[in-house]
Parts: C-alpha cells; structure tokens; sequence
C-alpha cells in the first residue's frame, strides 16, 4: 500500500510541476501575444477597422506552451545543451520555431478536417496573403521564444527554483551556491 501511495504522491508532483511550468508560460506568452494583439488593434483602429483577437492571443500563448512542454519531455533542443547559455538559448529559440512553425502549418489542415472540407483546401491559406501573416506569427513566436528561452536556460544552469527564488523571495537563502 505504502508503494501506491508514494506513486499516487510522485504522480500529483508531476502534475503540480507541469501546470506550473504550462501557466508560467503561458503567462509569459500571453503578456507578449496580447501586447501585440493590443498594437495591431490600435494601428488597425486608425483604419476604423474592429479587431479583437484576444482570445486567441490566449489561446495561442496556452497552445504553444503545451507544444514547449512537450518538446522539452522529448528533449528537443537539448543538443548544445553543455554549451555556452547563448548557443543553447538560440538553439533551442530555432527547434522550438520550427516545431510552432509545423505545427500552424498542421493547424491549417485540422481547421480544414474540422469543417468538413478537402485537405487541399488549406492550401491556399498557406499562400498570398495567408502566408505572411502565417510567417509574422512565426517570427513573433520566435522574437518571444529568445528571452523566454533564455530564461528557462538560465533556471536550468541555476537548478530548480533557484531563478524564481532569485527573482521573488527576499534573503540571503535566495543567494545562488
């Protein structure tokens, strides 16, 4: 019994762990997506043109955090792992671009499935116009992913919940070793 119960209690860290990760950042995606969300309105506004996107600035910013989780239990962008901070934030900053970059591009196709269509009707938003706002959103995603990265790279070099101590607890103990 004493085995189950050490397993069920191993099980519930791992999940209070990969929630806290998922929401940090989410949060920090969110916080980007949403600020751009906000620019794009305001320009557009200009236009007398309505855009309210939020939601899915929120949606995106969950999205892509679960896609990082996922990654990161796969050990992508682990490669340069020992090297210096800068090459393995910025290799890490260009597996995980790649990866959202596939998977918008596999987004296209499900929306396509989803509605009843052709798989070949997500071609054409994958071209013209489509295409660039589907690459904006790509090169967003990978100017957020170099500090979030960075970051998390540093939390790595540091140990576990060295950085966040760092940042929000007050102290002598918070002092890295």
């Amino acid at each position: 019994m004493s085995e189950h119960l050490e397993r069920k209690s191993h099980v519930r860290e791992v999940v209070v762990h990969e929630t806290r990760e998922l929401i940090a950042i989410s949060a920090f995606l969110a916080a980007f997506f949403v600020s751009l969300t906000t620019y794009r309105r305001l320009l557009l506004k200009q236009y007398d043109i309505d855009y309210y996107e939020y939601g899915y600035a929120l949606i995106e910013s969950i999205m892509m955090a679960k896609i990082i989780l996922l990654g990161e239990a796969f050990h992508l962008g682990e490669h340069f792992r020992d090297r210096s901070l800068a090459i393995s934030t910025l290799w890490k900053t260009a597996v995980f671009s790649i990866v959202v970059a596939l998977f918008t591009v596999l987004e296209h196709f499900v929306g396509a499935l989803v509605h009843g269509r052709p798989l070949a009707s997500a071609l054409p938003q994958l071209s013209g116009p489509g295409l660039y706002e589907m690459l904006a959103r790509i090169v967003v995603a990978l100017v957020a992913f170099i500090p979030l990265f960075a970051v998390r790279e540093l939390g790595r070099v540091f140990g576990e919940g060295k950085l966040f101590e760092l940042f929000f607890r007050r102290g002598r103990q918070s002092q890295p070793s």
